[in-house]
């Protein structure tokens, strides 16, 4: 049965997320959204030879539509006072029923208004709202719930379920517990981090040196180092920060795949031993349960998720860039998806469909 294939859905995605830095790994649970509690009903004495009904699955109320928040942190946020920028940020929409999904990104330089401070580069409203008066230690869950704030204004989704942050040690391991994946190359991406074998690059006059990894087109199978390492470069691209995006979805839908094909199961024993294993590289805070999201969520197939390309394009003041906008075209997609008609938009806008 497939509820007892499908992996860690919530930590999986999570987990899958390009995670284009590391630091502090959290998954934070939007604040206005008001737990249901699951009740405990005390089961009445009945003779032995009548069966007692079994109590619903965790996570069985949950029937959608949901909205998701996927977030990678700048690297720097380990080093102490260190403000976090969301680097990465994907959104995963899933109908009502859930058994089909939309994976978009929204650029990290998209300008955007940060309620209560200005227009900025959404990257700045984790680090905006992570400070904390009186205090030189910034608060990582506080940037969050700045961001899905301004999430919120910018695509006119009200609410966003549940959300996480995550470090990139914590996707190597899980690609690596699940044997590495397999991805479809779509153009060739030398590393500006990593050597061929793996080991960093140094730095050398403020920009990295020697031999580079290489990643070329076609069919490939890669560790957990590689799969972060393609998945974070963005120079020396031809669309930049666009082709990581695209590169970043195929990650989380190829590691997703692995996960299902493997039979990772929804138990949670299973999923708790998973989380334990990834360490202090994830952090789950309140709300609903991992594993009532992986139940709720046991019948929506990688096929089932449509990832999106948003196009947009740099502005700026004379001649000094100012950070991205998205295109009519992209905005109309976050517009349409916030009404409901998604599938009739993509329809009449193919190309924002990635291949």
């Amino acid at each position: 049965m497939r509820n007892n294939r499908v992996g860690l859905w919530i930590a999986g995605a999570v987990v899958v997320v390009l995670l284009a830095g590391g630091g502090i790994a959290l998954a934070v649970r939007s604040k206005s959204d008001k737990p249901t509690a699951t009740p405990t009903i005390s089961a009445p004495v009945v003779p032995s030879a009548e069966p007692t009904t079994p109590a619903p699955s965790p996570g069985a109320d949950i029937t959608g539509p949901l909205d998701l928040v996927l977030v990678g942190v700048d690297t720097r946020v380990s080093i102490p006072g260190w403000e976090p920028h969301a680097d990465a940020i994907m959104l995963l929409h899933v109908d009502k029923g859930l058994e089909s999904a939309y994976l978009y990104s929204i650029p990290r330089d998209t300008r955007v208004a940060i309620p209560g401070h200005g227009t900025h580069k959404i990257t700045e409203a984790m680090s905006r709202g992570s400070r904390v008066p009186g205090s030189k230690q910034p608060s990582t869950e506080k940037g969050y719930e700045l961001l899905v704030r301004t999430l919120r204004a910018y695509t006119g989704i009200k609410e966003f379920q549940a959300g996480a942050i995550l470090n990139f040690g914590g996707l190597a391991r899980l690609t690596d517990q699940l044997g590495g994946v397999d991805l479809v190359i779509d153009q060739k991406v030398k590393s500006r981090h990593r050597k061929p074998d793996g080991s960093l690059r140094p730095l050398s006059g403020g920009d990295y040196v020697g031999p580079q990894a290489v990643y070329e087109p076609g069919r490939r199978h890669l560790v957990g180092w590689q799969a972060i390492d393609y998945a974070r470069q963005r120079y020396g691209l031809p669309d930049g920060d666009y082709d990581r995006q695209r590169h970043q979805r195929q990650l989380v839908a190829a590691l997703l795949d692995k996960a299902l094909a493997q039979g990772v199961p929804t138990e949670s024993g299973k999923v708790d031993q998973l989380v334990s294993a990834l360490g202090d590289t994830f952090v789950y805070l309140g709300g609903r349960q991992p594993v009532e999201y992986a139940y709720a969520l046991r019948n929506l197939a990688p096929e089932k998720i449509t990832r999106v390309s948003l196009p947009g394009q740099g502005v700026g003041r004379g001649s000094g860039y100012l950070g991205e906008q998205l295109t009519a075209e992209g905005r109309g997609f976050i517009k349409a998806l916030a009404a409901g008609k998604a599938e009739a938009y993509l329809a009449s806008h193919p190309k924002l469909v990635d291949k």
